[in-house]
């Protein structure tokens, strides 16, 4: 992992900004100016700003080879300057990094002095996207702590496993953050599920989905920001967009004092 560490001080209340962009197929350098821009003008009014899935390439997978970021050092020197000009952190969505012959879809978390917290590549690959030909997978969970606070980050397709989600909640992780590239006609499925998630684990779920179109794909937007009861905070169209929300963290622990499904888990009798 790259960077030093730096101690974090916690924090309760958390402005957040996700987002919600068209991709250039294929084209690095056009999203490096793109984010560079959004990234500047979000963090004007929050502390963490959130991008979408690879939003490097897009879903230009036939051409990774060429276009993945090798070993990811260009996104996180990109992305470590920006942090620190800006003095934000960044859930920077992910990016095709590639080590060796292998490309993984890495998500990248850069605090606001240009430290790399975690890098996640994604656990669960998406056939009807083609990405098992191109991509591989990874093994290692997505937590990480933002100024102190128990945090989380998958991609996209993850988020139909919720084990795989409840596996990154067993440590009090209080902000499941998801990035993604979520095709416009399960939209609806998008919603749901992302409801679904905040509500059986009683966390904020912070959900940035990119716009637009590539040659096979119509995608969502739908930018969404849950609270742990399962409300929506606030939520975003299907235009390009940054989509501004603030969160109470004490709101978890409220919640999960009133139904206190962590501490009456079974999992001696749970089969998989």
């Amino acid at each position: 992992m790259l960077g030093l560490q730096i101690k974090e001080v916690f924090l309760v209340n958390m402005n957040i900004a996700l987002v919600q962009m068209d991709i250039a197929f294929g084209n690095p350098e056009e999203n490096y100016e793109q984010v560079k821009s959004k990234v500047k003008e979000a963090a004007k009014h929050s502390s963490v700003v959130v991008l979408p899935e690879l939003w490097t390439t897009g879903y230009d997978l036939e051409r990774l080879d060429e276009i993945a970021d090798l070993n990811g050092e260009k996104s996180f020197a990109f992305l470590s300057k920006l942090a620190k000009q800006n003095d934000v952190h960044i859930i920077a969505g992910s990016i095709a990094k590639r080590v060796n012959n292998k490309v993984t879809n890495t998500l990248l978390v850069v605090n606001r002095h240009g430290v790399l917290l975690n890098e996640y590549s994604k656990a669960h690959l998406f056939r009807l996207m083609d990405e098992e030909k191109y991509l591989t997978e990874g093994n290692d969970l997505g937590t990480f702590r933002l100024e102190g606070t128990p945090s989380a980050g998958v991609i996209c397709y993850d988020i139909r496993f919720p084990e795989w989600i409840r596996t990154h909640m067993l440590n009090e992780t209080k902000i499941l953050f998801v990035v993604a590239e979520w095709p416009k006609p399960r939209i609806d499925h998008w919603r749901a599920l992302l409801i679904s998630r905040a509500i059986e684990n009683q966390c904020f779920v912070v959900a940035c989905n990119r716009v637009g179109a590539d040659p096979n794909n119509l995608f969502g937007g739908h930018s969404i920001v849950i609270g742990p009861w399962g409300e929506v905070i606030k939520e975003a169209g299907e235009e390009e967009t940054i989509l501004y929300a603030s969160i109470d963290l004490k709101e978890v622990d409220k919640v999960r004092s009133t139904i206190p499904i962590f501490a009456d888990r079974r999992p001696e009798i749970y089969k998989i």
